[in-house]
């Protein structure tokens, strides 16, 4: 009846048709999964806009001026004078610009406690001079 190259052509082509559905079912799983994605990017683009569009709506010059006259004398607001803003040569230099620190002879970063080992003298929000 069946013959030898029969019994595996049906072997073969059960195997073939179940690699075939494995593959298309992870596929489907994957366009799932991204069609997920989409729309949470889609979602978190349109908060971005909506956020945009508040804040714009936030910031309009004639709105904050009307806030300034309405609360002006709980807060006490005053505009800036040109003379507050600060000019180049009157900010800091920058720290590439900094002449290096040299260390003192008498400056002990480390001691040795009782056991003889370094200890750091350096505490938190404390510079070594």
């Amino acid at each position: 009846m069946f013959r030898t190259l029969d019994v595996v052509m049906i072997a073969v082509m059960t195997a073939a048709a179940t690699v075939t559905y494995s593959i298309k079912h992870q596929a489907e799983n994957k366009r799932e999964e991204v069609r997920k994605l989409d729309a949470e990017i889609k979602l978190e683009e349109d908060t971005i806009d909506l956020l945009k569009a508040d804040w714009a709506l936030l910031t309009q010059p004639n709105r904050l001026t009307r806030l300034v006259k309405a609360f002006e004398a709980d807060l006490k607001l005053v505009p800036t004078e040109s003379t507050q803003l600060a000019q180049p040569n009157e900010l800091p230099m920058p720290t590439a610009e900094l002449p290096a620190l040299e260390p003192e002879k008498n400056d002990k970063v480390a001691k040795s406690n009782k056991n003889g080992s370094a200890t750091d003298t350096i505490q938190t929000g404390s510079v070594a001079r």
